[in-house]
């Protein structure tokens, strides 16, 4: 089974390329976000939990999310492989994302990060702020605290998959279509 973690900074096209991931490899695509909210609209008891979180202002704490994960990954037995989108964040979350499937006989084959100068990713979000309307790709000040809080906790988890030999980058500047093809001799080795 191949598992990926796509990896990098807002901005640095991982929504595009993990749309193309999904097409070239039949991957399941795990977003936490998605997960989140399907969890919620259907009522189930870890939904309910985030929701209860949520609606106070705190954050759905790590063992939450990875129910949720290991819940998506048996409904899906079948499935060639995942791409996980916006998880693991933290070293914490890898971690436990790694038992998790160590406890399904499953492991993430391979990090690929997407590298993306700020400056550039000052650009695309700004840009992507103008033709899509979100509030916090529109404000330079808001990009800037993203960012930053990206380096300072969700860079490290790079270091977690680098130290076991499973993290590879590939340059995010270029066509899509240069990308995706940098990405598939990355992905065509795990």
């Amino acid at each position: 089974m191949l598992n990926i973690v796509l990896f990098g900074p807002p901005g640095a096209g991982k929504g595009t390329q993990s749309q193309n991931l999904i097409q070239q490899y039949q991957l399941v695509h795990l977003s936490t976000g998605d997960i989140l909210r399907g969890e919620i609209s259907n009522g189930t008891p870890l939904g309910l939990e985030a929701k209860k979180l949520m609606d106070e202002g705190l954050l759905v704490p790590d063992e939450v999310v990875i129910g949720m994960i290991s819940n998506k990954l048996d409904q899906n037995k079948g499935a060639k492989g995942f791409i996980f989108d916006g998880f693991p964040r933290t070293v914490a979350q890898a971690e436990a994302l790694d038992q998790l499937l160590v406890s399904k006989n499953e492991a993430i084959s391979g990090m690929v990060a997407l590298e993306v100068e700020e400056e550039e990713l000052q650009k695309r979000l700004l840009l992507r702020g103008k033709d899509s309307g979100r509030a916090d790709d529109q404000n330079p000040e808001i990009i800037k605290k993203r960012v930053l809080e990206y380096t300072t906790k969700t860079a490290p988890v790079a270091n977690f998959y680098r130290s076991q030999g499973k993290f590879h980058s590939v340059n995010g500047i270029g066509s899509i279509e240069q990308i995706f093809s940098d990405i598939k001799s990355v992905v065509d080795k795990l």
